[in-house]
């Protein structure tokens, strides 16, 4: 079931929401070439903390990261570590935070300096995809309205959506229902109401869809070593269209 919050809780999503974006920009505007991702997730924590906040991934299902950092063919869950960026990498940076009883997840993939044209236009067509999708996000519109759209804008610029892995709903849980996957058919799955709050979640990749995950049990990669892109926003529903409660108004990276 989807559930529909009430003006407290809204607040209260909005007010987590917006912790989450400033987070998000500070580790943003610190991604060069020769940064560890251990270092970006220091940073991470140290905004954080400012806020009086906590992480919501940390300890998550035994995950032992602040943030999430993916690097290049890294879909999701990546761990913070000694890695140095190198010059024409791309970076996923997902943000989950916990504050006054409510969650705020928002994610974005990050050029690292300069990256060729092919890895820039996979970008804009990753962060295209949530665009479109956000569109669709309007009470009594279907799940797989938004699904649909984020595979469609994928798969014309000839790229493909991950299959294993969703978004979710969410408020004062990390992960509420409903399940919205990165595919699916237009007009069906269930009718989203006003007031729900939702993270869109969009995964693109440049080759397959197909992922594995490593040995650590966290890292998600994919299966032809080819590039993944990661772009979220936590979106409250209204009854003409949605607020981005986590849009981000940083720079392009």
């Amino acid at each position: 079931m989807i559930y529909a919050k009430s003006a407290d809780e809204i607040l209260g999503m909005r007010q987590v929401c917006r912790i989450a974006v400033e987070v998000l920009s500070k580790v943003g505007k610190s991604i060069i070439p020769g940064i560890t991702t251990k270092e970006l997730e220091n940073i991470a924590e140290k905004a954080i903390k400012s806020f009086g906040a906590k992480s919501a991934f940390l300890g998550y299902r035994g995950f032992p990261g602040i943030i999430c950092t993916s690097v290049n063919e890294v879909v999701i869950h990546g761990i913070p570590s000694e890695q140095k960026l190198r010059h024409g990498d791309i970076i996923g940076i997902d943000v989950g935070i916990f504050y006054n009883g409510f969650y705020g997840d928002t994610a974005k993939t990050f050029k690292v300096a300069t990256v060729s044209e092919s890895v820039k236009k996979f970008l804009e067509v990753s962060e295209l995809a949530l665009s479109e999708a956000i569109k669709k996000c309007v009470a009594g519109s279907r799940i797989g309205d938004i699904s649909a759209m984020i595979q469609e804008t994928a798969e014309q610029n000839g790229y493909s959506v991950v299959r294993d892995f969703v978004g979710h709903g969410i408020g004062r849980e990390l992960h509420e229902d409903p399940q919205i996957p990165n595919y699916g058919r237009a007009g069906v799955g269930t009718r989203i109401p006003e007031n729900a709050t939702l993270a869109i979640e969009v995964m693109l990749n440049q080759g397959s869809w197909q992922v594995r995950t490593l040995s650590d049990k966290w890292t998600v990669e994919t299966s032809d070593n080819k590039l993944s892109a990661h772009f979220e926003h936590t979106v409250l529903i209204k009854k003409d269209g949605c607020e981005i409660l986590t849009r981000i108004e940083t720079p392009a990276g």
